[in-house]
């Protein structure tokens, strides 16, 4: 998975227009499909892109590391690119002008956002909408009931699943027992295993066993097309529901430093009021760092560091109501008390 883009407008509406426009695909792709909760924003000026206009991300969270990751970026790079590599287009008026040029990406790193926001020791956790394989079928034998029989009625219950546009496998190798089938699936993630035994079979029925938290719920074949399809949408909604609430709980508004790192140290994102100055960004950095060390060292090149960063300068949004909070510029900045130029999201990041 790679996907980048890059445009040229004939004005800075257009492209501006454009920017906005892929970042709302990118917050729909981690959340309508990898039930990864983002918030959109603008990155500040010392972390845009080099020698753009500005740059837009979708912020992630970890809940399991309490780290914030950046999931997506677009980008308006002006007119300087343009300038620098002498692009240009004959407009309507036919005069030479200069572009301006986006451009954007979603990458990789999706996947290992979805897989540390939802996964637990047993392994993955998929979203239904992007799991490969949705439902798992395990045959259960057992005395008395002959293979070829249970087998003829997995088979018979992945048909209906798929005839339900349901994404099925039927595990019918005899050479592992169910239990270490469970635990195969479980580690890849598959959202629901279908359990078959013999009073399935006889019954004309299955046992549904969620993945993302092992609730169990029988169903009968004759309404297996019908409520299959509903309980994956559930699933789905139930897992951005969860990953959402949990990132909301470390959601914190900082008003004063003395609170900043301590909030750090509970895995929080930090929202606060900031003067947005370059050089106090850095600083911010390296007072955060030092006090979370405590005179303890870190390694230059630490992939983790215990610093905080700006995350971004969060959109009014769900889950980050930012025209609700109290105007910016009536405040003190958090970290210096100078006057505060807008409300900007702090943590730790990957």
């Amino acid at each position: 998975l790679w996907q980048e883009g890059h445009t040229a407008h004939a004005s800075k509406e257009e492209a501006d227009e454009m920017v906005l426009e892929i970042l709302s695909l990118y917050k729909q792709v981690y959340e309508d499909l990898l039930a990864c909760p983002v918030i959109k924003g603008v990155k500040t000026e010392a972390e845009k892109f080099a020698g753009g206009d500005f740059t837009t991300t979708c912020e992630g969270y970890i809940h399991g590391s309490g780290r914030a990751i950046q999931g997506a970026t677009s980008h308006q790079l002006g007119q300087n690119f343009g300038k620098m590599f002498e692009i240009s287009f004959e407009d309507v008026d036919n005069t030479t002008k200069i572009p301006f040029q986006t451009s954007w990406g979603l990458t990789t790193r999706s996947i290992g956002v979805m897989i540390m926001v939802h996964s637990d020791n047993k392994g993955l956790v998929l979203p239904p909408r992007v799991a490969p394989v949705q439902v798992v079928i395990v045959p259960i034998p057992k005395k008395g009931v002959e293979r070829e029989v249970m087998n003829a009625y997995c088979k018979k219950v992945a048909k209906v699943l798929k005839g339900a546009g349901v994404r099925t496998k039927a595990d019918l190798r005899d050479n592992y027992n169910p239990g270490w089938k469970y635990n195969h699936w479980e580690l890849k993630g598959i959202p629901i295993r279908i359990e078959v035994g013999a009073n399935e079979v006889d019954g004309e029925k299955v046992m549904m066993v969620q993945r993302k938290d092992g609730v169990k719920e029988e169903c009968t074949l004759e309404e297996l097309a019908q409520r299959m399809p509903a309980k994956l949408t559930e699933i789905q909604n139930e897992m951005l529901t969860r990953a959402t609430e949990a990132r909301n709980e470390k959601l914190k508004i900082v008003k004063e430093w003395s609170e900043f790192v301590p909030a750090l140290n509970d895995k929080c994102m930090c929202l606060t009021p900031f003067c947005d100055e370059e050089e106090e960004e850095e600083d911010v950095k390296k007072r955060s760092r030092e006090e979370a060390l405590d005179g303890e060292e870190e390694e230059e090149r630490c992939a983790t560091s215990v610093a905080a960063k700006t995350l971004c300068k969060p959109y009014d949004q769900e889950g980050c109501r930012i025209n609700d909070l109290e105007d910016v510029t009536t405040l003190k900045c958090f970290a210096t008390g100078k006057p505060a130029k807008a409300w900007v999201l702090w943590g730790r990041s990957y």
